[in-house]
């Protein structure tokens, strides 16, 4: 037996902070407007529970359900992208978030995959991911963010 094609993205950051301070940010509503370009999440972040990603309108982008939960260390989501029908079509994609500390810092992974080869949605997420992510670095090193909207 094989294993099904996949189409996967991949980022390693590491963060001048702790695991519960990451993770308060990653599940606290107007932290996530600050690095999010102002998106925030809606769940209670407990495994079996719905989740969905609101845009600054009220717009779903994004919905799911946390898959795992495991304070402060993994928050795994299902994943599917609503606003652009190419995306949608594709289904749910999993989301594997994780936190280690790491020589005085956290090191943050996040493993964004779909069966799917070839996937226009994990094309999509590697573009937003790495701003997102150093939005959330450069937040909690310095107070600001990194990137602005264009």
């Amino acid at each position: 037996m094989t294993d099904a094609p996949r189409s996967a993205f991949v980022y390693v950051t590491y963060i001048r902070s702790t695991p519960e301070k990451i993770w308060a940010a990653l599940t606290e509503r107007e932290t996530q407007k600050a690095f999010w370009f102002g998106m925030h999440g809606e769940s209670s972040y407990r495994a079996g529970s719905p989740w969905r990603l609101v845009a600054e309108d009220g717009r779903i982008m994004d919905q799911g359900e946390i898959l795992e939960s495991e304070l402060p260390k993994r928050l795994r989501l299902k994943w599917q992208h609503l606003q652009r029908p190419e995306l949608t079509v594709e289904g749910f994609s999993t989301c594997l978030i994780t936190l280690e500390p790491a020589n005085g810092g956290v090191k943050l992974t996040v493993l964004h995959q779909i069966e799917r080869e070839g996937s226009k949605l994990i094309e999509a997420v590697s573009g937003g991911w790495p701003q997102v992510l150093s939005n959330l670095k450069s937040l909690l090193e310095t107070g600001e963010i990194a990137v602005r909207r264009g």
